[in-house]
């Protein structure tokens, strides 16, 4: 089942626009392999707002947000996880706005340094929310919705009147999403995309890229999704049950044509799924704490 990817986008970096009834999108200049064109802030409401994702601190991109919010007042800052693409400008806008920042946590150090980007180290949030916390204001109603998988502290959010999601990198439509352990887990992630299909959104809002709209849309989507990481995950042990017992050798076979500069992605992707398998207990690892470098064999129940 291939994913029904949405590439399209249209957008000025910087200029704020009306999306949706209550969502508002302001596009940062920090385009890159994990970002597609750059993050998409979401402004939530008139006149009393919440902000999503406030994404990069630079000048240009702090600035953008201020004119988009001019003469409104900035109840919640919310934010999905703490990568550098989404958390950084949170705590100054939040000063600036005179609010708090509220996210589950800053998570642990994640593998996306080994990637060609980084975590937001800093990050912690003034305050921690748990699944089901409301944030309202005049119209709307923010749910979070706990979602682990790509982060074990990443969020979604439900937006009651729209029936919509705001969804972070947890799914994208313009790509899949990266489970790199350590933080990364991909047991939980199976379970986080089963979590919002059966919330039946009617539209999926991404961090990065284009929505995902129509509820007959989203959950092929979303079963796509799934069905491409255990196609992943079906490869791994077939490859194991071939004798291959090298991440890298597997991506080799498995990413053919794949772009050189996103193979350590596909690495720590797979690395992901051994971390699932050998927590099953179908698959066994060199190391106590597995790496890439690791070799990895079936365990007598897959042989």
């Amino acid at each position: 089942m291939a994913i029904p990817f949405v590439r399209e986008i249209e957008f000025e970096y910087g200029k704020v626009e009306q999306v949706s009834p209550l969502l508002r999108r302001v596009i940062a200049n920090n385009p890159g392999p994990f970002t597609y064109v750059g993050t998409g802030v979401y402004i939530v409401g008139q006149g009393e707002v919440a902000v999503i994702d406030p994404g990069p601190n630079t000048k240009e991109h702090f600035d953008a947000l201020k004119a988009a919010l001019e003469g409104e007042t900035v109840k919640y800052v919310l934010v999905t996880h703490g990568h550098s693409d989404h958390s950084p400008l949170a705590k100054p806008l939040a000063d600036w706005a005179g609010c708090k920042v509220y996210a589950k946590g800053c998570g642990e150090p994640t593998a996306k340094g080994e990637l060609g980007s980084e975590d937001d180290p800093g990050f912690t949030p003034d305050e921690c929310t748990t699944d089901g916390d409301l944030f309202e204001g005049p119209g709307w109603t923010l749910e979070t919705i706990e979602t682990p998988g790509h982060t074990t502290n990443h969020i979604c959010f439900g937006l009651k009147e729209e029936n919509a999601c705001l969804s972070g990198d947890h799914i994208m439509g313009w790509s899949t999403t990266i489970v790199a352990p350590p933080d990364g887990n991909m047991a939980d992630y199976f379970e986080s995309l089963d979590k919002i299909e059966n919330r039946e959104f009617d539209i999926l809002w991404p961090t990065h890229g284009s929505p995902i709209e129509g509820k007959a849309f989203v959950k092929e989507f979303i079963q796509a999704y799934r069905q491409h990481r255990q196609d992943r995950e079906d490869g791994v042990i077939a490859h194991l049950k071939a004798g291959e017992t090298s991440i890298p050798d597997m991506v080799k076979s498995m990413y053919v044509g794949l772009e050189e500069r996103l193979i350590p992605a596909a690495c720590m992707s797979l690395l992901g799924h051994m971390f699932k398998l050998i927590e099953e207990g179908r698959v066994t690892a060199s190391d106590a704490r597995p790496v890439i470098q690791s070799e990895f064999r079936l365990t007598k129940v897959d042989a």
